[in-house]
């Protein structure tokens, strides 16, 4: 089985460069094209709380990680070849400190997706060679270059 591209660059995107604002246009893509799959919006939305939550807005961390938890639970725990239950017990476990960060405030934390397919793991290192870096980061959309 070979792996969706825009999948592959999520996983770089989210392990290596730790872009969550890239995961989200990447895997916003592939989740329309794979009609609005659940699956796919929870990863999507795993990256989008990490993103808000190192921009200090625990309260819209909080909301995605909470939907991407609910989202994510029902699905196998190895599904798209990654660790997805203890991705999902990660991002409970942030859920429970963000519920109480105001009482117990926490510095900010990367989470890192385990690959458990041997194939996906060869896709997303190849993949990797060929994905540049954004240096700096997007903080946001970007509109394109008016000329006058």
């Amino acid at each position: 089985m070979a792996y969706e591209p825009l999948y592959l660059a999520y996983l770089v995107y989210f392990n290596r460069d730790r872009d969550y604002f890239e995961c989200h246009e990447v895997l916003e893509e592939l989740w329309l094209a794979k009609g609005r799959d659940p699956l796919y919006k929870g990863l999507l939305q795993v990256a989008v709380g990490l993103y808000h939550f190192r921009n200090r807005n625990v309260r819209g961390g909080l909301l995605m990680l909470s939907g991407a938890a609910a989202k994510l639970q029902d699905y196998p725990e190895d599904a798209l070849g990654i660790d997805l239950g203890k991705l999902i017990h990660e991002v409970k476990a942030y859920v429970e400190q963000l519920t109480t960060y105001r009482e117990r405030p926490f510095p900010y934390y990367d989470l890192t997706i385990e690959i458990i397919d041997p194939q996906l793991a060869g896709e997303v290192e190849s993949q990797a060679s060929v994905i540049v870096p954004n240096h700096p980061q997007r903080r946001g959309p970007q509109r394109p270059s008016s000329r006058h």
